[in-house]
């Protein structure tokens, strides 16, 4: 990065490549090239050991067995199977109830309202003013006919927390799945997801310093129990059949890096991100900001800030000489539509069209704090 290129703050959009992972990545694009699937010759044979090796790390990052890794092409591909994949066996046996919340990503929200509309009864629970979801109201909603709790580990526009392991220990034994769409906070926040009640997780690589194209759904058994999950794909039988086609072996090795650096450096990573974080917030207190999410119960490396009396798009348009941020969800930016987790946390419309998210990571390197403030100023 040349000094006049602005300093990007907006990993929770998409995080920069860890170097050792993107130079593994391009070895096995250039050198080790085989298929995984072919048997007959050493190129096949390597890149399934590489394989093997990956699921190893993810598996190991959260407490899992390698054969409860599947490979996708990403967080949202795994959101869709892991909920859409339920619907033949929840209608087959009466469970046709739905628990999530109303701050989920677009990748769950979507894939359930289609049950929905499908015959599928949901039931959304809305988030406290400081967005985060009360685990016993969510609990509450759970019935005997529920087949599946979803909830996000933390939010991608705010970083703000969910209580996972509440609601883990909360569902017990009752027979409902639960599943957590660990984008944000796969090794990250290691020892939550390692929570064997978590039936199914989902994440990307492209947000933990990993490639893009590449993600995994954890999909644990239950001691003999199986997840009932049925393939929204067909044809090859790969990844026990629930997705099927060539494994993409330089993407996926990738995430088996990125994710076993993760549970070896997310110590250290945190205590960079928060130190980042005190400075941001140092530098902004001059602007009188609202800051949505209580300190403490949201991610070391994501802020959500209004600043009072101008709009996201002003505020980005005169700092993106210095900083690159958004204004939410890098999956609905496009649109210039109000953020749906901020409408549901109950803000006032000018909080809303005035948030901005910043997200950085253990690869940042700070920015010009006087001239980003003076620019707000102005």
């Amino acid at each position: 990065m040349s000094h006049s290129a602005p300093v990007y703050l907006d990993c929770n959009a998409t995080t920069p490549i860890e170097p050792e992972v993107g130079k593994l990545v391009r070895y096995f694009f250039e050198e080790e090239y085989g298929n995984e699937g072919s048997r007959t010759h050493g190129f096949g044979a390597r890149a399934k050991e590489a394989v093997d090796r990956a699921r190893e790390q993810i598996a190991h990052l959260v407490d899992s067995k390698i054969n409860e890794v599947v490979f996708t092409s990403g967080a949202t591909e795994s959101n869709n199977l892991a909920i859409l994949g339920l619907a033949n066996w929840g209608r087959s046996h009466g469970k046709t109830h739905i628990v999530s919340t109303r701050i989920e990503h677009k990748a769950v929200l979507e894939p359930i309202e289609m049950l929905a509309k499908d015959g599928f009864e949901v039931d959304w629970v809305s988030p406290d003013s400081n967005g985060r979801v009360d685990a016993q109201e969510l609990l509450q909603r759970v019935r005997p006919t529920t087949l599946l709790v979803s909830l996000m580990h933390a939010n991608n526009e705010t970083g703000v927390v969910q209580p996972i392991s509440e609601v883990a220990q909360g569902l017990g034994d009752h027979p409902a799945w639960f599943h957590v769409d660990a984008a944000q906070t796969f090794g990250k926040l290691v020892p939550t997801l390692r929570d064997h009640r978590i039936d199914l997780m989902s994440a990307s690589g492209h947000k933990i310093y990993g490639p893009k194209g590449v993600g995994v759904l954890i999909v644990r058994n239950r001691k003999k129990q199986k997840v009932p999950l049925h393939p929204l794909v067909f044809g090859g039988g790969q990844e026990q059949g629930l997705r099927p086609g060539t494994l993409p072996v330089p993407l996926v090795v990738g995430l088996g890096l990125a994710a076993e650096l993760g549970e070896k450096r997310h110590t250290e990573r945190e205590k960079y991100c928060h130190s980042f974080r005190e400075k941001f917030f140092q530098a902004i207190t001059p602007l009188n900001p609202k800051i949505h999410g209580v300190e403490g119960e949201v991610l070391s490396h994501t802020a959500n800030v209004s600043f009072p009396g101008w709009s996201a798009e002003e505020g980005m348009l005169k700092i993106r000489d210095l900083v690159a941020v958004s204004n939410g969800s890098a999956c609905t930016s496009s649109s210039y539509q109000p953020s749906h987790v901020l409408q549901a946390m109950g803000l006032g419309k000018e909080e809303i069209v005035g948030a901005m998210r910043f997200s950085w990571s253990h690869l940042t390197p700070e920015p010009n704090w006087g001239g980003l403030v003076e620019k707000l100023k102005k």
